[in-house]
């Protein structure tokens, strides 16, 4: 298993998700969790959506088996490239121009009013999606590389441009800080692709699509797309159940009290830090690996890397779940409370990250296990999956917002985890799992988490008579 770079991935999006949190404070300070952040997160949700969606998985597992495997890899990638970018900027002109009926697909529960104040957030935020996509195409070509760094960092930019906009325009009125917020998300996008395109011209990557316009129409790599598209659509529901799932609770929480699409994304928030800096980040790096090893015939190689792999995540993801569920309102009120944040508000959004704080280990393993079913090209089996995932989590949604609110809706996305892991599981092979129990590492795991989760009560205890 490749320590190093799993670390050195990881250490990229800590630096990103500690800015994201740096970010999300000042937010927090500036507009509270007010009607002007809701407007702000329900126009920044779908191109962020879109950018979990292809960042964090769809597009890449399914263009590193076909680009592996693909004899004329500059054609094939040329071809692809250009396919999605011409398509996306179609979309986004259309959102510019027709922004009020998306606007209002994202928050059905918002009068119109509402709407139309919201509507050209949304119009602005939605280009991210373009920026992203040129992101994400030059990051799956660096991990090709086995290059990891520059795409785990550049997160930060996006950041930082947000942090800029919030400082200089603290003091302003609520709907200027929305409006530079949103600005400020396209020159991030437009920093992070900057970045991009220096490590690919250090890589001499640039030659390799360069030299791929030329005979972008043969019909080899017409074949190619086919079977790439074949992957793609499976890929994007196979991977995307958390991120819908979140979206759909953004919708739902609209019909809910003032602040609770705010809650649920300032928990997310920190959920999303040791997903991405454990989960994500080895399986970003292991994905290149495993797909090599199963293209080559090495089945024992990938599944000794699984293995390596799922002991890792055990014990770092068991830790942060118990910490991120005991600590929960120690852990807000440090980050978020001050401003216009209230303590009431700590409360909500400490409600919210406990019940998110349950599905944390599930969709961490689902996100290692699956690696396999896409390596594999059986992405078909974990758009199945990921189905069976969804549907449990929009109906526990609907079945738990009214009697616990915005954190019924945490919690049902955790329940959806639980069942994309366990059919996930069920797809690789439950004997997989058995193997991979059958192990010293289980009775180290048994015997060190219940002191530490006593431990991390105890501590709880002292930090709460401090605040209160």
């Amino acid at each position: 298993m490749r320590l190093k770079s799993i670390f050195t991935n990881s250490f990229g999006i800590l630096l990103s998700r500690i800015t994201g949190l740096g970010r999300d404070i000042l937010m927090a300070s500036a507009l509270g969790a007010s009607v002007w952040s809701d407007m702000f997160f329900v126009a920044f949700k779908l191109p962020n959506l879109f950018r979990r969606i292809f960042a964090e998985g769809a597009f890449t597992q399914a263009f590193m088996p076909s680009f592996i495997a693909s004899r004329h890899k500059g054609v094939f990638a040329t071809a692809i490239f250009l396919r999605f970018l011409l398509f996306l900027i179609s979309f986004s002109l259309l959102i510019t121009i027709f922004p009020d009926p998306v606007t209002k697909l994202l928050a059905w529960g918002w009068e119109w009013e509402l709407i139309e104040q919201t509507a050209p957030l949304t119009a602005i935020n939605f280009w991210y999606l373009d920026l992203i996509f040129v992101v994400t195409f030059l990051a799956t070509l660096l991990q090709y590389k086995e290059h990891f760094a520059t795409t785990a960092m550049s997160t930060a930019l996006l950041n930082i441009s947000m942090i800029c906009a919030l400082w200089i325009f603290m003091k302003d009125d609520p709907k200027t800080v929305a409006y530079a917020l949103s600005f400020a998300v396209l020159i991030g996008g437009l920093l992070q692709v900057a970045v991009h395109l220096v490590t690919l011209k250090h890589f001499k990557l640039d030659r390799l699509l360069l030299g791929g316009w030329k005979y972008r129409n043969t019909k080899e790599v017409k074949r190619e797309e086919e079977h790439f598209k074949s992957l793609f659509l499976p890929g994007i529901l196979g991977n995307s159940t958390p991120q819908i799932s979140a979206f759909v609770d953004t919708i739902l929480a609209t019909f809910l009290m003032t602040g609770s699409v705010s809650f649920l994304f300032y928990a997310n928030r920190i959920f999303q830090l040791p997903l991405a800096i454990i989960a994500i980040a080895t399986a970003t790096v292991l994905f290149p690996t495993v797909s090599k090893a199963l293209k080559n015939g090495q089945e024992e190689k990938a599944y000794q890397n699984l293995t390596q792999a799922f002991w890792l995540l055990a014990f770092l993801l068991g830790a942060a779940m118990i910490g991120g569920i005991l600590l929960a309102e120690p852990i807000i009120w440090l980050l978020f409370e001050r401003g216009k944040f209230t303590q009431a508000e700590t409360f909500e959004t400490m409600r919210v990250l406990q019940m998110y704080m349950i599905g944390l280990l599930p969709f961490g393993m689902a996100k290692l296990f699956s690696l396999f079913l896409y390596a594999s090209h059986r992405h078909r089996k974990a758009a199945k999956v990921a189905i069976y995932s969804l549907f449990t989590s929009v109906s526990f949604s609907l079945l738990l917002m009214h009697p616990m609110g915005a954190s019924g809706l945490a919690l049902a996305g955790s329940i959806g985890g639980w069942v994309l892991f366990v059919f996930t599981v069920k797809e690789v092979g439950f004997n997989t799992l058995k193997r991979i129990l059958k192990n010293r590492r289980s009775l180290y795991f048994l015997t060190v988490m219940p002191p530490f989760a006593l431990l991390i009560y105890e501590l709880n205890r002292w930090l709460l008579t401090l605040i209160r």
